[in-house]
């Protein structure tokens, strides 16, 4: 009766032990991750194999697994940088990114797991003063948005490219300018657009001057044609023919034959 408890003693602590390990050994990745496995006795992170993917794994428990999100993720930035007259732009930006799954050894081996601010975060930065430093506020403003966002994540996915992270877009939400400059830029838009708006009506009616002369000078040219084909028998017809048509009207008349300057009826009517 005396052994067991000195038997049970080494059982129970064994028992232990093993739960220890086992709970130190079993590593669960969630879904849209990724895990970097260390090898504390084998070379240190594993580069050369496809890290570990969802689900459940048992590593020894001299290891460490490293867990990476390789999903899309979104940054937002606020920026202050200066256009090409220095002036204080603020720009609202964001970046759609995730690290390459296939490297993910090599990027937590050469960066590690704060990526985001050791490259991604400054590269978007500097590419981002670059590239506004090229253009004027108006520019900015108005016509040359869509241009500064593809600039900037063509220099920024230049840089990032060869860091292990993939980017996918830069987007550029909002330009802010000095509230003077703003009301100056939105005057001188106004402006321009009430200039193009009066040009056009002066074009619309100088066009619509124009429809009227050709079709006054087409008129003219008809009735002078038409006075040049007229003669003397061609209007006795033209008379003769209507005279028969009145006659056979059953208005009351009195027709006159042979009345008149040039020979032709003359008609009286109560009508």
């Amino acid at each position: 009766m005396e052994k067991l408890p000195k038997i049970g003693i080494p059982i129970i602590i064994a028992i232990i032990v093993l739960i220890v390990l086992i709970g130190k050994s079993a590593v669960t990745i969630d879904s849209g991750q990724a895990g970097v496995l260390y090898k504390t006795f084998g070379g240190g992170v594993v580069t050369d194999e496809p890290p570990l993917g969802e689900g459940f794994h048992i590593v020894a428990p001299w290891n460490t697994v490293h867990i990476y999100e390789v999903r899309r993720q979104e940054l937002f930035e606020k920026m202050k940088v200066l256009s090409s007259n220095g002036l204080d732009i603020q720009l609202d930006a964001s970046a759609w990114f995730q690290p390459r799954q296939n490297d993910l050894g090599k990027l937590h081996q050469e960066i590690g797991e704060n990526y985001l601010q050791r490259i991604i975060l400054p590269t978007i930065r500097s590419a981002a003063r670059s590239v506004v430093g090229r253009y004027t506020p108006e520019q900015l403003y108005s016509s040359k948005r869509d241009a500064i966002q593809v600039e900037i994540f063509e220099e920024t996915k230049k840089i990032v490219e060869n860091q292990y992270i993939q980017l996918d877009e830069v987007l550029i939400r909002d330009v802010t300018l000095p509230p003077t400059i703003k009301e100056a830029i939105e005057r001188k838009l106004k402006q321009e657009q009430e200039s193009l708006e009066y040009e056009f009506r002066l074009v619309t009616a100088d066009k619509e001057a124009q429809k009227q002369i050709i079709e006054a000078e087409g008129k003219a040219e008809a009735n002078r044609i038409l006075s040049a084909s007229l003669t003397d028998k061609i209007l006795q017809d033209k008379g003769i023919e209507a005279t028969l048509k009145l006659a056979e009207s059953p208005n009351s008349k009195v027709i006159v034959i042979g009345a008149g300057e040039t020979g032709m009826p003359i008609i009286l009517g109560n009508q």
